[in-house]
């Protein structure tokens, strides 16, 4: 196959559409634009939401409660979950990604004390519960912050 011989497949082209070319074309005249009003005009274009002067709906709506832009995202990751790892494994948050456990690693992990700990594992993550750290030790492993 040589370049010359590269066409498009059928039906993924079009032909642009030539308006305002005499009525022949059957895009003549109003150019598919109608007849006068604001949309007819040229360099139109209103501002997305524009209403017509209708008081738009995101500012009809009601405004409620606060965004702190500063908040920090912590993934939170019960301790019964961590079975998963095999005994005396290093578990950090690219081994929790790798398992499944957490989609992605916003600000940090957590590791809440919800569920019962079997096996003996280092844990590296941002933060701990107390109970989550007593549990953790209790197995036989280290809770370590990073």
């Amino acid at each position: 196959m040589k370049l010359h011989e590269l066409s498009a497949v059928p039906g993924s082209t079009q032909e642009a559409k030539r308006i305002g070319r005499g009525h022949g074309s059957g895009w003549g005249k109003t150019a598919g634009k109608g007849h006068k009003g604001q949309k007819a005009r040229a360099g139109r274009g209103m501002r997305p939401g524009f209403e017509g002067g209708q008081m738009p709906l995101q500012r009809r709506i009601p405004k409620r409660g606060f965004t702190n832009i500063f908040a920090k995202s912590i993934i939170a990751v019960n301790v019964g979950s961590l079975n998963v790892f095999k005994d005396d494994a290093v578990v950090d948050t690219q081994a929790l990604i790798d398992a499944g456990l957490v989609k992605k690693c916003c600000d940090g992990v957590k590791i809440l004390a919800n569920g019962k700990l079997e096996k003996k594992l280092t844990v590296q993550v941002s933060a701990f519960s107390e109970g989550a750290k007593q549990k953790i030790e209790a197995a036989g492993g280290k809770a370590e912050v990073i």
